[in-house]
């Protein structure tokens, strides 16, 4: 049962359009990240569906010290900078500390606060002074109640321009399960909710220090979240997963997207 305090009347799909936001984990060179973004836009202007562009400059939180990090900060930024101008797209991209909040925002319309970063306050704070939209994806570890006090701190800051992203929960070791009372829940708060589909299906370090994934459940785990109300949909993309640098194991194929959105679209716009 939910405490008192979030008991109130539920407000659904904040958004008036699925958003999907989508790209690969980590900016692995331009290659991939054009190829991405060319086919996701296709694909998006087809569907008439908000999209925006998701990679991170720098993989922070790995298992493994020997595990891709990323190409360099500077150098993806460029990239995703370039990426934006050639297709105008917005952009997403973490963040991982105070010191990087500025410099993300020079490029990003959008910066991230990773789930196991999601109650570092003074990150949280230092993204929010950048003014620049935040979106909070709720931690593996805490509840979807204590999201309130996340999203609290950045409007504390000054920055209403809140999301909030559910990954799933851990469920043991190297597991995940999505609780989709979560979705709800953090629908109270009043602001657009995002549901990972992709994040949700991992299996954390479970391949000898590398993370495994189990992305046959994207479609389910995606499906149910829509029909609960959610207001998008984070899936991470990529032309080959099997040949990612970060996170291939839960990926998307890029091959499969439009179909997948299709059906999603099929069961959001359900009156």
């Amino acid at each position: 049962m939910l405490p008192k305090y979030f008991r109130k009347e539920l407000k659904f799909r904040t958004l008036n359009k699925l958003l999907l936001i989508a790209g690969p984990c980590v900016v692995e060179g331009r290659g991939v990240i054009f190829k991405t973004c060319e086919k996701l836009k296709e694909i998006t202007e087809k569907l008439k569906v908000p999209f925006i562009f998701k990679s991170s400059y720098l993989k922070a939180n790995r298992t493994s010290g020997e595990s891709f990090r990323g190409i360099g900060m500077e150098r993806a930024l460029k990239i995703l900078y370039d990426v934006k101008k050639e297709f105008q797209v917005p952009i997403l991209t973490d963040v991982h500390s105070e010191v990087e909040a500025s410099v993300a925002a020079e490029v990003a319309d959008i910066l991230q606060i990773p789930a196991f970063l999601c109650r570092q306050t003074e990150l949280i704070e230092a993204v929010a002074e950048t003014g620049k939209i935040i979106n909070i994806k709720k931690g593996q570890f805490i509840s979807a109640w204590d999201m309130k006090y996340q999203a609290d701190k950045a409007k504390n800051a000054g920055n209403n321009k809140i999301m909030l992203t559910e990954r799933g929960t851990f469920f043991g070791y190297n597991n995940l399960v999505v609780d989709m009372r979560n979705l709800v829940i953090m629908k109270i708060f009043g602001y657009p909710v995002i549901f990972d589909a992709t994040h949700s299906v991992q299996m954390p370090s479970a391949n000898k220090g590398v993370s495994a994934g189990n992305p046959e459940f994207i479609e389910p785990l995606a499906k149910a979240a829509i029909a609960v109300g959610v207001d998008g949909i984070f899936i991470e993309t990529h032309p080959q997963p099997e040949k990612a640098l970060s996170d291939g194991s839960n990926m998307l194929p890029l091959s499969n997207m439009e179909t997948l959105l299709k059906k999603l679209l099929r069961i959001y716009n359900i009156k």
